[in-house]
């Protein structure tokens, strides 16, 4: 359990004052000219050693990103660019960090762009996070009014400008390459890579894409040292992290907490149990909608971190914990997911634009259950020839909800068909 004084986001329910006077009152920009003067190199060793892997999904370590930044500039400008594009499904964390807490994701963006050689750094943020933005950009104008951005930045002799840019309110943008083309004032479509956004990113020019979470917490990290961070979790899962936690549980919460928490610690701690008690539990969903859901016996032992949820046949993802009780219709939360991925396609790769709608439309009829068994296995083998071979993840994401509930839960799939054919017989024999 997490104690307070080691909480990174000290504000994360919006009791305190999220003004800068409250943030340096908690004791963010604390020292931050100080850390800017250890120099680039310094800062990225540090981060390396915290051991601080992607907060976004893919948990990517965040030290060895930063370091595939060219070391010196070719007379390209190299940017940060800030992804706040929150759409998974099931995920609300970052919201949390730019409504209550916004100065420690500004001061992260200063450091991360200086040990990265970027002036200029762009947040760009969901559409539909309309007060969010209102919120960040106060917080933004408060940080430019103190000198703490802008010219001689916390005069430290480094001029950086931190601009935030609203999206539309599409998936797809959440996908750092087609995030850089919205950024660009173009369609939201993926790129392809190589080359990666460290040669060629925002406008051509080195560019490193992070999400919100990973940079806010780099201020308190590079503060308190990388040790303290590193002394959370498991080896290669370590620090703090932010847990959202939807659906059948007493206290839907989002809260920090350690890495490699037990999801059993995790959920009677800080949910109060699941609905109904722990022999009520169905099925996990435990990182935002694109994961594989996991059966609730085989999660209830889980470690809540990247290595151990892969072992469950899962992923961490945003670490969106999406709990389903013995009362849901999984069949139907999944047909409800693969909906979701149709709409949000770009329609650039055709096994994604094609697959998707095909993918839906199975569903649609396992839901009624009028289809054959076959059927199952087919659907199946159209996931795997979606995955893997599209520009950006959306494909994987759209199969692999899917994939986990004919692997979990293919026995009620069946049940349903068989239900549905012995119903219309007998409905025909009474006539």
């Amino acid at each position: 359990m997490l104690k307070d004084q080691d909480r990174i986001f000290t504000n994360l329910y919006g009791m305190h004052d999220r003004t800068l006077k409250g943030a340096k009152a908690r004791g963010h920009w604390d020292g931050t000219a100080k850390i800017l003067q250890n120099g680039r190199d310094w800062i990225i060793e540090q981060m390396k050693a915290s051991g601080l892997r992607g907060r976004g999904g893919a948990g990517f370590p965040t030290g060895l990103k930063w370091s595939f930044m060219p070391k010196e500039s070719d007379g390209r400008p190299a940017y940060l660019v800030v992804n706040a594009d929150e759409s998974e499904p099931g995920t609300c964390k970052d919201r949390e960090i730019m409504r209550h807490d916004p100065h420690t994701l500004i001061e992260g963006c200063l450091i991360a762009s200086f040990a990265m050689n970027a002036h200029a750094c762009f947040i760009y943020i969901r559409g539909e996070y309309i007060r969010e933005r209102e919120a960040l950009q106060a917080a933004i104008d408060e940080a430019y009014e103190a000198g703490l951005i802008g010219k001689n930045a916390c005069k430290s002799g480094w001029d950086f400008d931190l601009y935030l840019h609203h999206g539309a309110g599409a998936y797809i943008c959440g996908e750092e390459t087609a995030l850089l083309e919205s950024l660009e004032g173009k369609k939201g479509m993926p790129r392809m890579k190589p080359p990666f956004p460290a040669m060629a990113g925002v406008y051509g020019c080195p560019t490193t894409v992070n999400n919100v979470e990973s940079i806010a917490v780099v201020p308190t990290i590079l503060r308190r040292g990388p040790e303290w961070f590193a002394g959370f979790g498991r080896p290669n899962n370590t620090g703090t992290k932010i847990y959202a936690i939807s659906g059948h549980v007493n206290n839907p919460c989002v809260v920090e907490d350690a890495m490699s928490i037990s999801f059993e610690e995790l959920i009677d701690k800080h949910c109060g149990g699941i609905r109904g008690g722990w022999d009520n539990l169905k099925a996990v969903i435990p990182g935002g909608s694109s994961v594989p859901c996991v059966r609730g016996e085989k999660m209830k032992d889980a470690v809540m971190d990247f290595d151990a949820l892969r072992e469950v046949g899962s992923s961490l993802g945003t670490a969106a914990v999406i709990v389903m009780d013995k009362d849901t219709d999984i069949i139907k939360a999944i047909w409800r997911l693969s909906k979701f991925y149709k709409h949000e396609s770009c329609g650039q790769c055709t096994p994604c634009r094609e697959g998707t709608g095909w993918m839906m439309r199975v569903m649609d009829r396992l839901v009624r259950g009028e289809a054959e068994v076959e059927e199952i296995d087919m659907l199946f083998d159209v996931t795997k020839q979606v995955e893997g071979h599209t520009i950006c993840a959306l494909g994987d994401a759209a199969a692999w909800p899917i994939q986990g509930l004919i692997r979990n839960f293919r026995d009620e799939i069946e049940d349903r068909i068989k239900a549905q054919k012995t119903g219309r017989v007998s409905a025909v024999a009474a006539e």
